[in-house]
């Protein structure tokens, strides 16, 4: 009766756990020999990277950061297609969230999970459930960090209104192009 009831895209097998099972294990326990099994497996996909969660709605990604796995957190952001900034379902913490946690357990080791997800695109202006940022988690006694954050946001400020600019001149540019080249206009003059 239970097989019935198990989510298709959670293939299982007489083994034991499922794909997303062992993925998830294998971020809590730090084990990238199995997480590269699990990447090179016919089943990894982005899809089931980006769907793959806990009962608490926490990805992969979450998962590394929370138990400070950093070469288990930096082998998946090296998959392509992985989302950076999934939220979880009860605190809809991004893993930026959980990495700037984690420097009350290690300022050293929570940093880098900090600078890893910041490389890979994570959005520091993002805040959780609780209107918290990743900047405002960060423990007191890690100011590199919370600098690094501040950093961060503002350079993606900075870009965000670069592009912004870009657009409109580029938009711009294209209508001047449009009006030079052959249409009505054109036809007209």
């Amino acid at each position: 009766m239970s097989k019935a009831t198990k989510a298709p895209e959670e293939p299982q097998d007489d083994q034991g756990a499922s794909p997303a099972e062992q993925l998830l294990d294998a971020c809590r326990r730090n084990n990238l020999e199995l997480l590269h099994e699990i990447l090179d497996s016919p089943v990894c996909s982005p899809e089931f990277l980006n769907e793959t969660r806990n009962p608490l709605g926490e990805t992969a990604l979450h998962i590394a950061a929370k138990y400070g796995n950093w070469d288990i957190l930096d082998t998946l952001l090296d998959q392509e297609g992985l989302e950076v900034d999934p939220e979880s379902v009860m605190e809809r913490d991004t893993p930026l969230h959980v990495a700037a946690r984690y420097t009350s357990e290690d300022g050293a080791v929570g940093g880098h999970l900090v600078d890893l997800l910041v490389d890979a695109g994570a959005d520091p202006r993002i805040k959780n459930r609780g209107q918290q940022k990743p900047v405002d988690l960060v423990d007191p006694k890690s100011p590199e960090v919370r600098e690094a954050l501040r950093k961060a946001e503002v350079a993606m400020v900075v870009q965000a209104e670069i592009a912004r600019e870009a657009a409109a001149h580029h938009g711009n540019d294209d209508d001047d192009g449009d009006e030079a080249g052959s249409g009505p206009a054109s036809d007209s003059e």
